[in-house]
């Protein structure tokens, strides 16, 4: 098969892909306490399009429908969608740059600093708004990003940035902090459910605001790291056979390390800790289509707003009227779907 009709396949399958994903935010709408129907929540999404409403037949439609949905239901779902693409990008990012099947977002320990700094917000009792943001989210931001910035000036040597010390940082600073956020509830105890709750993942206080902050940094930050692929597809073949080809390996990690790192900050900051869907997804996505990057990353963020989609609606469904924490269900259904994954394409991974 030539690489044209590789391409064309790869579009028509894209294109199912986000139409899927679509249907799937229309569906997780209907579902909840409040009975709404598919037909009622795809009226009510058309009649928020200036430019489709009248297509809507808006005076069919329930105010309390209305509300439910808009309010309530539908910034979760696309909030959802959103940190599933931005994390299975990173994800998709952090495999091609280390060279490693097992990287995830968290590995340079990003997550134990957003950890960290939500705990100390919760364990001073600053529970405040910032700009329509509460601190506990906007200290979770500052410690993801502080560690970001303290696991690159440990690991680099010069102007290098060897990828092997960026990890051994990553987990001995994430090590570290973790033992940090455990003290804090050690002599909190009074606060210890809210900490887990939050290091569990949760979708659960959405809002539109948080969409709009975080829609430009995932759109603008995976088109970018879309431009780089070809850079990653020779990286991950070795740095010097990247350099022979004429690429600046090391601004290109800096570059792309900073930009992953600022996702993930949003990502984390707004729902927790939600694991396993940064290497689950596109690991599953190589597996099955290839290694090419120019690939793999946008099938990574379309799946990944399916999957946490998905995940999400199963979340809050599930044992109604209580809620099971999103980063729960990602491992729970996801570790299984991965383990029979990996034993179809044994010989792919070997």
């Amino acid at each position: 098969m030539t690489f044209l009709q590789k391409k064309k396949q790869y579009g028509i399958l894209f294109l199912i892909a986000l139409i899927a994903l679509f249907f799937l935010m229309i569906l997780s709408g209907t579902l909840g306490a409040a009975d709404i129907s598919f037909s009622e929540s795809l009226r009510i999404m058309v009649s928020g399009v200036p430019w489709l409403r009248r297509f809507a037949d808006a005076g069919s439609i329930r105010s309390s429908s209305r509300m439910i949905l808009w309010n309530v239901r539908l910034p979760r779902v696309f909030l959802s969608a959103l940190i599933g693409a931005g994390l299975s990008i990173v994800g998709a990012t952090f495999q091609g740059m280390f060279r490693n099947p097992m990287a995830d977002p968290y590995i340079l320990g990003i997550s134990s600093g957003a950890s960290a700094g939500a705990t100390a917000a919760i364990v001073l009792g600053w529970g405040g708004m910032v700009s329509g943001m509460g601190m506990t989210a906007l200290f979770a931001f500052a410690g993801a990003l502080l560690t970001t910035l303290l696991v690159y000036r440990i690991a680099r040597v010069g102007n290098r940035l060897p990828t092997l010390g960026l990890i051994l940082a990553g987990v001995a600073v994430g090590f570290f902090l973790s033992s940090l956020v455990n003290i804090m509830m050690f002599f909190h105890r009074d606060q210890m459910e809210r900490i887990v709750m939050w290091t569990m993942g949760s979708l659960a206080t959405a809002t539109w605001g948080q969409v709009r902050i975080l829609f430009p940094v995932v759109l603008l930050g995976s088109a970018v790291l879309f431009v780089f692929a070809r850079d990653l597809n020779a990286m991950s073949t070795g740095e010097e056979t990247a350099k022979s080809l004429g690429i600046e390996v090391e601004k290109v990690k800096k570059f792309l390390l900073a930009l992953s790192s600022l996702i993930i900050a949003c990502c984390v900051s707004t729902a927790g800790v939600i694991g396993f869907i940064g290497l689950i997804v596109p690991h599953s996505i190589r597996l099955a289509l290839g290694s090419d990057q120019r690939v793999v990353i946008p099938f990574s963020a379309a799946f990944g707003a399916i999957f946490l989609v998905l995940c999400d609606t199963l979340a809050r469904n599930l044992i109604p009227p209580s809620e099971i924490p999103v980063g729960v269900v990602t491992s729970l259904f996801g570790a299984p779907f991965f383990v029979y994954l990996l034993h179809r394409n044994k010989k792919k991974v070997m």
